[in-house]
């Protein structure tokens, strides 16, 4: 489960640093930054959200979708293994 989660966050990682280079945003980007605090608006935020969806083959039910859970890459991560995983996390 530890190596599963891992890849869930290098994945987060990778979807979040393509987001910021599409926008021309350098910044150093770990599990917890701040996605607001590295650069990203909330136009930012919904293309984040539909790559998200994208990478993980998935789609986000609608109560899942609030700040709290796009935060971070951590934040980003747990919901991701709730959506994945019913029942742990």
């Amino acid at each position: 489960m530890q190596d599963f989660a891992a890849n869930v966050q290098e994945r987060v990682l990778s979807v979040v640093r393509n987001v910021l280079a599409q926008n021309a945003i350098i910044a150093d980007v770990h599990p917890e930054s701040r996605l607001v605090d590295i650069g990203l608006d909330s136009m930012d935020m919904v293309a984040l959200m539909l790559r998200v969806e994208a990478e993980f083959d998935l789609t986000l039910p609608q109560p899942e979708i609030t700040p709290e859970n796009f935060q971070s890459v951590k934040t980003l991560e747990v919901m991701i293994l709730n959506q994945l995983e019913p029942g742990t996390g």
